[in-house]
């Protein structure tokens, strides 16, 4: 019975998140919910338990419509399981500058998003790829390369828009 909501319960039960008012000083800012690239249950418990989104897309034409997709599952979220949950971010990734593709798949995705896009785009990456087979974060793995950096400065662009709270 209600499965997808195990993961909404679970967190409001969680001493750590609330109001600062309710919970004090200790609360958690933010809790990320990393989902699998699929529609199942476990995206489906981050969307009922979540109330905004971020989206990471990559920079090629079948993400565009795993996006459409992906959408459209959130329509039927907020219908029927979670009326607030809103699509507050979308950063780009796996982008390379030099192809025509990533440069158009970026266009249409700012087109149609405006503002919840980043401005910062996260860059096609060997040390990225490399760091999760060393059980590493790039950030540990290799903190200078234009990966980590580029992520860095999402975050930065994130808690500068507040969008995520």
């Amino acid at each position: 019975m209600a499965r997808e909501q195990r993961l909404k319960k679970a967190l409001d039960a969680h001493p750590r998140i609330g109001t600062a008012e309710a919970v004090g000083e200790e609360r958690f800012d933010y809790v990320f919910i990393d989902c699998p690239p699929s529609l199942g249950l476990l995206t489906l418990n981050a969307l009922v338990a979540g109330a905004e989104m971020l989206i990471p897309i990559q920079a090629e034409y079948y993400a565009l419509e795993g996006l459409g997709q992906l959408l459209s599952t959130v329509d039927m979220v907020r219908a029927h399981l979670n009326p607030d949950l809103a699509v507050s971010t979308i950063v780009l990734t796996m982008f390379d500058a030099r192809t025509r593709l990533a440069s158009g798949v970026a266009s249409e995705v700012r087109e149609h998003f405006g503002d919840q896009v980043l401005k910062t785009a996260i860059p096609r990456s060997v040390r990225v790829s490399e760091a999760p087979s060393y059980g590493q974060t790039v950030m540990t793995y290799d903190p200078g390369s234009p990966g980590a950096l580029s992520y860095l400065e999402a975050a930065r662009e994130i808690v500068v828009r507040g969008s995520l709270s």
